[in-house]
């Protein structure tokens, strides 16, 4: 581990410039084949972020995989004029044929939060669906890199590595939750605090996904402001409670679809460009470490060829960031001792 979480910061540039994944000019005849598999592609995150994918020159095969509808959405996406060749499946028949030869699994399947659901019920409902997916994944394509957007990540993604592990085909290094959407938020309510170009920023975001265990890390954003610590606090709570902010403003009718889906791709992308052997790919990620105690943590991660390239500590912290730390941990740990404990059931 290297305590260079600065220097990281400064020498990423894919993430400050994030909506650039959907018009960069790669040559796809320069780009090496690579199948992604969207797992949850008739949902509400699933089908933007379908159209998402079908956008990145990077993908060459796109295959949309639901429990149903999934032919209509691939038909609808595939009509549009880019690289990815894209092929739907419906059904449980058709899971092994979707899986087979993928090089990025992305898993948004699952049932969304809504008002008054705890994270007891979301558990108990999204837990079987990934540790079903996660034997299919173990079976047809057990190289593939995968990326855990069913919530709650904290718990799916220990869920998916002790499948994977009973498999016998866990690699530690394959396996990301996507907390790409919490760094989403925290740039966007600094830089408008802030009064910043958006573009710009960056803010490295650890911990877990839910809740107080997301942790900003605002005393190393970049460009630095001259924030007032109440905004600090503010901004560091918006942020842990951005899920929660879009399903009270959806009325019970939805949660955050469409910018997760957003998140996801540009997730999906890193994890592509790693595997082309992009040098300085860097996202923060939901991963297997020893950066704390805790058996899963959200660091800064380096993404190549084999998926994780390298984990950064935390770098200095704010007391206030300390405390935060410290806050984390019991509920973290809960959560992954949850998602080790179904698993094993």
């Amino acid at each position: 581990m290297k305590n260079t979480m600065l220097r990281s910061l400064r020498s990423s540039q894919s993430s400050s410039s994030s909506a650039a994944v959907l018009r960069r000019g790669y040559a796809s005849e320069a780009c090496p084949e690579r199948k992604v598999t969207v797992l949850g592609a008739a949902g509400g995150i699933g089908q933007p972020l379908s159209m998402l994918m079908k956008l990145n020159p990077l993908v060459s095969r796109l295959a949309l995989y639901d429990i149903a509808n999934t032919p209509g959405v691939a038909a609808d996406v595939s009509h549009i004029n880019t690289r990815p060749q894209v092929t739907g499946y419906a059904g449980e028949e058709q899971l092994g044929e979707a899986l087979e030869g993928s090089d990025v699994v992305i898993i948004p399947a699952g049932v969304p939060r809504k008002p008054g659901m705890t994270r007891d019920d979301l558990f108990n409902i999204n837990a079987g669906i990934v540790k079903s997916l996660c034997l299919a994944i173990s079976k047809y394509c057990p190289n593939a890199v995968i990326n855990m957007i069913s919530n709650p990540v904290n718990s799916t993604v220990p869920i998916a590595s002790e499948v994977f592990r009973k498999a016998g085909t866990y690699n530690a290094k394959k396996l990301f939750g996507v907390t790409t959407l919490d760094v989403v938020r925290a740039k966007t309510f600094y830089a408008t605090k802030a009064n910043l170009p958006i573009a710009d920023v960056n803010v490295p975001v650890v911990g877990g996904h839910a809740g107080i265990t997301i942790l900003p890390l605002f005393s190393q954003a970049t460009p630095t402001a001259n924030l007032s610590q109440e905004h600090i606090e503010a901004l560091t709570k918006r942020t842990q409670d951005g899920g929660t902010e879009v399903v009270e403003a959806k009325a019970g009718k939805g949660s955050a679809t469409l910018s997760m889906a957003y998140a996801g791709a540009i997730f999906a992308d890193a994890c592509l460009k790693g595997l082309n052997g992009m040098p300085d790919v860097m996202e923060c990620s939901f991963v297997q470490s020893t950066v704390t105690e805790l058996p899963f943590f959200a660091s800064k991660v380096r993404l190549g060829k084999e998926g994780v390239a390298e984990i950064f500590d935390l770098g200095p912290l704010a007391d206030y960031e300390k405390e935060g730390l410290e806050k984390l941990r019991p509920e973290l740990l809960s959560s992954i001792e949850n998602g080790i404990k179904f698993a094993r059931q």
